[in-house]
């Protein structure tokens, strides 16, 4: 039986976290290639802990970011998903998938201010219609993983995706 200390070390993966920095060093599965659609609506997911936002641009680009403009830290996934970037509707401060702050209507033309402000993103890979998410230290990512199951033909994988309350201790725990 573990104690509560090491339960809740061995349980929590947010960030800060020794088991969330061990996560962070790996490519994670986080949804399916078919949820997003090109300037469609973002969608939110919560990945280790922390609230985040994708979407698909123009260019067909994926961007997981943070899910609150730095700003005033009004939600980005109610804002437009339009011309490679996603736009804040409090100001109108639009964002690239690497959160690079690309337009910043409230400011004159020749102000490089937005070139000072951006939302923490994270590096995303499409492999067998699954979108992957390295939540790292980026000078220190790792190869891409080529698994297996990933290599075959579509129409001999079976992928699913379910919400499971629990945690990751207790689902591995759990499935042996």
């Amino acid at each position: 039986m573990l104690s509560r200390e090491d339960n809740e070390l061995l349980c929590r993966v947010g960030p800060g976290t020794p088991m969330g920095a061990l996560f962070r060093r790996y490519w994670l599965p986080i949804m399916h290639t078919h949820e997003l659609e090109r300037d469609e609506a973002p969608v939110t997911i919560r990945v280790l802990g922390e609230d985040l936002m994708a979407f698909r641009d123009s260019e067909g680009r994926i961007g997981l970011t943070e899910d609150k403009c730095p700003h005033r830290l009004a939600p980005m996934f109610i804002g437009r998903n339009e011309e490679n970037g996603i736009r804040c509707l409090y100001h109108g401060w639009k964002f690239d998938v690497t959160g690079k702050c690309v337009d910043m209507p409230n400011e004159p033309a020749e102000s490089t201010f937005k070139n000072k402000v951006t939302l923490k993103a994270y590096q995303t890979r499409e492999h067998a219609d699954v979108v992957w998410v390295y939540m790292g230290d980026p000078a220190k990512t790792p190869e891409f993983p080529v698994y297996r199951w990933a290599t075959v033909p579509p129409q001999n994988r079976i992928k699913a995706k379910w919400i499971q309350d629990a945690s990751w201790m207790q689902s591995l725990e759990g499935g042996i």
